[in-house]
């Protein structure tokens, strides 16, 4: 099959791979219609490469057509369409019992250290080959695969993979009050949502950007915007839109590769220039992250408000402003998102034929599979308008 594999930095490519076959009798295979590219795939692209092999296949935002089951996999059948979650979970463990699904148990990474496994998405958690590919075996697939209806388009379900959960979790942590008020920094795919999720729930929302496109699409969906380009400081500019005082949440969905933090970027820059047999250690103890978006968003919230972060951070000695956090009365919540937990939120309203949340208004992009490398860099260099990016194989 063809698949996109991971080659160095900023290096992708179309390959053949070998078909996926099932191991396990939990296992599904399925053949992939749609799979989106990530914000968190760029960090795979740019960044994190020392955790990385050559070859290894991306993506973690797939769905598609259940094609072979394993005998223990009862609730979906071959033929079901389905949607799969970035993260792979038991659904019975400890964690899985306390919907804390992205910390499974079962499939946690314990050599690493880290939560459940992921498709497409390193050594840290299991290197277990991603969906950008022509088709993907799913293990843990008597719990996953979100089944979903046929007729619509994929863009009404695909997100639910990742973009919808993810941005359910980052509002749902922001712990914004009843009428209250959240800002949202970064408006790529996983901002655009947060923004329009914490609307459908009755919250004033500002988002913050500093590309025209996201600005314009966050606009349509009746979102207030700052240009960061045009402030000199955001966090003020946000005052000034409340009587001075800050929002009561603030939602960072920028995370580690942020603009600005120039001594950051550099020690990224210079950790990936490493053999990966230096590197992968040295992030892993010493890593730093640019906190440009998690500093504003301190500044930003108001005294005794909430911050969500939902943009991922990789660092392991980030200093923070523990006097300003504990002056202010912050609260701080953040993790990868545990989809399971709120699909059943989400279902109904991605299947209203009224759209709420705006999905159709998402992808700007629908590449084949083919094209994945001029995607990748397209993407990530924000250009053509590129806001989120959905591969199909097959064309």
């Amino acid at each position: 099959m063809k698949a996109v594999t991971w080659h160095g930095k900023r290096d992708v490519r179309v390959e053949s791979v070998p078909d996926p076959k099932l191991k396990e009798s939990d296992d599904a295979i399925i053949r992939v219609t749609s799979s989106g590219i990530c914000g968190s795939d760029l960090h795979l692209y740019e960044v994190l490469g020392p955790f990385l092999t050559e070859g290894d296949v991306l993506g973690h935002e797939p769905m598609g057509i259940v094609e072979e089951t394993g005998a223990d996999v009862r609730h979906v059948k071959p033929g079901d369409r389905v949607v799969i979650p970035f993260n792979i979970s038991c659904g019975t463990c400890y964690m899985c019992e306390r919907k804390l699904f992205a910390q499974c148990e079962t499939t946690q990474v314990r050599e690493q250290g880290s939560g459940a496994a992921l498709f497409g998405y390193t050594r840290l958690y299991g290197q277990v080959p991603g969906g950008q590919a022509e088709y993907l075996r799913v293990p843990q697939a008597h719990f996953g695969p979100i089944k979903v209806p046929e007729g619509p388009p994929d863009e009404r379900f695909v997100y639910l993979s990742d973009v919808l959960p993810t941005s359910w979790q980052a509002v749902e942590w922001a712990d914004v009050p009843p009428g209250g008020s959240v800002t949202v920094l970064g408006l790529g795919p996983i901002g655009q949502m947060c923004a329009r999720i914490a609307r459908h729930h009755g919250h004033r929302v500002i988002g913050v950007d500093v590309v025209p496109e996201r600005l314009e699409m966050a606009r349509r969906h009746g979102i207030e915007v700052i240009d960061s380009a045009d402030a000199d400081d955001v966090a003020d500019a946000v005052r000034q839109l409340t009587g001075g005082r800050g929002t009561d949440s603030v939602i960072d969905a920028v995370g580690m590769e942020a603009h600005g933090s120039p001594g950051a970027k550099i020690a990224q820059t210079l950790a990936g220039m490493l053999p990966g047999g230096a590197a992968a250690p040295l992030m892993s103890r010493v890593g730093v992250d640019r906190l440009a978006a998690l500093m504003t968003a301190i500044e930003t919230v108001r005294r005794g408000g909430t911050i969500s972060v939902i943009g991922v951070y990789g660092g392991m000695t980030d200093p923070l402003p523990m006097l300003r956090m504990f002056d202010k009365g912050i609260g701080l919540r953040m993790g990868q998102a545990h989809v399971k937990a709120w699909i059943d939120d989400l279902l109904p309203l991605v299947s209203d034929d009224a759209d709420p949340l705006g999905v159709m208004d998402l992808t700007t992009h629908r590449l084949p599979l083919e094209e994945a490398p001029e995607a990748y860099d397209m993407f990530q260099k924000k250009r053509d308008g590129a806001i989120k990016v959905l591969l199909r194989p097959g064309g």
